[in-house]
C-alpha cells in the first residue's frame, strides 16, 4: 500500500486527478470504478477541467459506479446515478451508454446484483478504482463485518451511515436503508485501488485502513492485501497514524525514484 499525505484536500483532489489523466493517456478505453460521496467531487471538478480544456478524454471509456440506493430511480435526486450526471457525466464526452451503476428499481435486487458483478467480468474487469471510505471505515457500501470476499450484493446499511446520509434527504422524504453494492472482493479484484479522505472526522477510519489489522470491522483494511493501492489523505485525516513521517519519507523516495 503506497500512502501519499497532503497538505489539503485540493491537493489531494489534484493527485487524484493526475492519477486517472495518466490512466486514460495510457488507455483511452479504460474501465473506470467509480465512487459518490463528498471525496470525490472536487476530483470531479478537475476532471472536468482537465476534458474540456482538451487534455483528456472519456470518449472511449466505460465507468461502473459502486452502489446505489435500493429503491431509488436514476431520476431521483438523491439517487448515485443522479449525482453522477450531475457532478460528472454531463460535463464530459463520456458515452452515457458506458456508463453503469446499479438499478436501484430492479424488480429483483438481487439478480440485479448478480447481472451487474457480471457485466464488470465481461468488459474485462476495472482498471482503476476510485474510493472514499466512511466514518466507520465502509468502503462502497460495505458496512463493517462484510465479507472480505464479498461480490456485488444487497446491503442493509448501519444506523451510523443512514445518519450520516440523512443531510442530503428531506424531512418528509424517504431515506432508503439498503444498497447495491460492489462487494470488497470485487473492489480488490481492480488492477488498481485510490481510496481518498480529508477531514479529522476520518483520521480514526483511516487509521484503521492503513495501520489496523486486516479484519472485516474495518472493510477498508482489505486494501493492504492489494499490490497497488494509495491512499490520498490530507494532514488532519492523517494525524492520528503513528507512521506518519515515515509515510512522508517513503513518498519523497518514490517520488525520486520516478525521476530518475
Amino acid at each position: 500500500m503506497r500512502l501519499v499525505i497532503l497538505p489539503n484536500s485540493d491537493d489531494v483532489a489534484e493527485f487524484a486527478c493526475d492519477l486517472f489523466a495518466r490512466q486514460l493517456l495510457e488507455k483511452p478505453n479504460s474501465i473506470l470504478g467509480l465512487a459518490t460521496g463528498s471525496s470525490p467531487t472536487t476530483l470531479y471538478k478537475k476532471l472536468i477541467e482537465r476534458q474540456q480544456g482538451g487534455d483528456i478524454s472519456f470518449s472511449k471509456v466505460t465507468s461502473f459506479n459502486l452502489d446505489e440506493y435500493v429503491g431509488l430511480n436514476g431520476e431521483h435526486t438523491q439517487s448515485y446515478r443522479h449525482f453522477m450526471n450531475e457532478q460528472l457525466f454531463d460535463h464530459i464526452d463520456i458515452d452515457k451508454g458506458r456508463t453503469f451503476v446499479p438499478n436501484g428499481v430492479a424488480k429483483d435486487p438481487n439478480e440485479e446484483c448478480k447481472r451487474y458483478e457480471e457485466m464488470i467480468a465481461l468488459a474485462g474487469g476495472v482498471d482503476l478504482q476510485l474510493l472514499g471510505i466512511g466514518i466507520n471505515g465502509h468502503i462502497g457500501f460495505n458496512e463493517p463485518l462484510s465479507s472480505l470476499s464479498s461480490r456485488t450484493r444487497v446491503k442493509t446499511l448501519t444506523k451510523s451511515t443512514i445518519e450520516a446520509n440523512s443531510r442530503f434527504f428531506g424531512p418528509d422524504e424517504r431515506q432508503p436503508t439498503d444498497s447495491m453494492t460492489m462487494g470488497i472482493g470485487t473492489i480488490l479484484d481492480a488492477k488498481q485501488v485510490v481510496l481518498l479522505a480529508t477531514g479529522a472526522h476520518k483520521a480514526e477510519a483511516v487509521r484503521g485502513c492503513v495501520e489496523g489489522a486486516v479484519t472485516a470491522s474495518c472493510p477498508a483494511s482489505a486494501l493492504q492485501l492489494h499490490q497497488h493501492a494509495i491512499v490520498v489523505v490530507d494532514e488532519a485525516a492523517a494525524e492520528l497514524l503513528s507512521m506518519k513521517d515515515y509515510a512522508i519519507w517513503a513518498e519523497t523516495r518514490h517520488i525520486a525514484m520516478e525521476q530518475m
